[in-house]
């Protein structure tokens, strides 16, 4: 069984400085009223463009991104792949919407699938539909059979070819590519695409691989109906399995529009449901090809379990474990340790166009239960360790 606890792995990329470094930026994070104020403040002082974005750049910004373009992520790549690390390029703009601005996103991301291509340490690219399409188009289209006036039905148009001058791109370089899930109210009109793109881009293998939020209940009866129409159109599934990371916006919005609420009573349905789906995937291989996206311990020490009992080679290029940079390096780096598939997203853009990722990334910290002390713990242990050595 492996083992997560090993520090000297698990930081084996940082130097003291470095470590005590991280130790004070976790320390802020676990702060909920500073991550509060922080958020605020950061926003404003961009907003008024105010001297701040040094400050932001040496900070949270260091911890969770690459840098502000793909040349800037190329040390961040050659580190990761010195421990047998792969990056996932996460071109991280949000919030866009005029033509120009969501054209700039589709090339941005083409970009990143060229600079993949034929590069063993960048195994996955990686897009939003959100980053290519104005919101409020996709949240009319949703719900299948949706009226849309013959200007959004164009606008429509546009969206589905950049979706599928990405995938092109992908299939063309032969570089896997993950469309990320995103809110349930946009969600079905991206499973309807993403679906659409796998038939016509998996025939020979996964290229395209759709994103399951298994925070959802209704995900694991998705997962199940996604193999039956592949099975049924002859094509191979790719799925990257998360828990998901919109839980109280998501409540927040079925209580007000008064629909049942879309998320798992409470967190132990969503670990089932993770680990079923992780199950389900391995026991059909022969039509899957998965990314375990998960900070969680228990989830990969499981799917490591089953890899054992099935006689599924650790390297076996069908399965793979992400986290996202800055988090959870016990589970990458002791993972890739041991010989499993293992990478991390590193998202990049511009300073002030990734804040919103970036205070998602400090809020997430701060709710979800045990996350800092879990950091903070493994820290402290990695430098009591070096202490003692010296």
């Amino acid at each position: 069984m492996i083992s997560f606890d090993n520090t000297e792995i698990a930081f084996g990329g940082k130097t003291d400085k470095d470590l005590q470094w991280s130790y004070r930026l976790f320390k802020m994070i676990g702060k909920p009223w500073l991550v509060k104020v922080g958020t605020v403040a950061a926003n404003a002082a961009l907003t008024l463009r105010l001297p701040v974005k040094g400050m932001i750049k040496k900070t949270i910004f260091k911890q969770f991104c690459g840098g502000e373009s793909i040349a800037d992520c190329e040390q961040k790549m050659n580190d990761l792949a010195k421990f047998r690390i792969g990056t996932i390029l996460d071109y991280s703009v949000e919030g866009k919407s005029t033509e120009t601005d969501l054209d700039h996103t589709r090339d941005e991301i083409i970009a990143t699938i060229k600079r993949a291509k034929g590069n063993p340490n960048i195994p996955f690219s990686v897009f939003k539909v959100t980053g290519i399409s104005r919101t409020d188009l996709l949240e009319k289209w949703n719900k299948e059979g949706a009226t849309l006036n013959a200007a959004e039905e164009k606008e429509l148009a546009i969206v589905l070819a950049r979706v599928d001058a990405i995938c092109n791109a992908a299939f063309e370089a032969d570089v896997p590519l993950f469309i990320d899930a995103e809110d349930s109210w946009f969600q079905d009109g991206i499973d309807r695409m993403t679906n659409q793109m796998m038939a016509k881009y998996n025939k020979q293998k996964a290229i395209i691989y759709n994103t399951l939020q298994m925070y959802r209940h209704d995900r694991l009866d998705f997962l199940k109906k996604t193999y039956q129409e592949a099975v049924d159109g002859n094509y191979f599934v790719g799925i990257k399995l998360v828990r998901g990371a919109y839980m109280e916006k998501e409540r927040e919005k079925a209580a007000a529009e008064k629909y049942p609420d879309p998320i798992q009573p409470d967190k132990a349905a969503t670990d089932r449901d993770y680990n079923l789906a992780l199950d389900f995937m391995v026991d059909h291989l022969e039509k899957f090809s998965i990314c375990a996206g998960t900070h969680n311990e228990q989830s990969s020490a499981h799917l490591v379990a089953v890899m054992n009992q099935k006689n599924i080679a650790k390297n076996d290029s069908r399965i793979y474990f992400a986290q996202l940079l800055g988090m959870s390096d016990h589970i990458s780096y002791n993972l890739a340790h041991n010989g499993y598939n293992v990478a991390k997203y590193v998202p990049y853009g511009p300073v002030r166009e990734v804040m919103p990722y970036l205070m998602r990334r400090a809020q997430e910290n701060t709710s979800v239960a045990g996350q800092m002390g879990r950091e903070l713990s493994l820290i402290v242990k990695e430098k009591a360790r070096r202490k003692k050595q010296k």
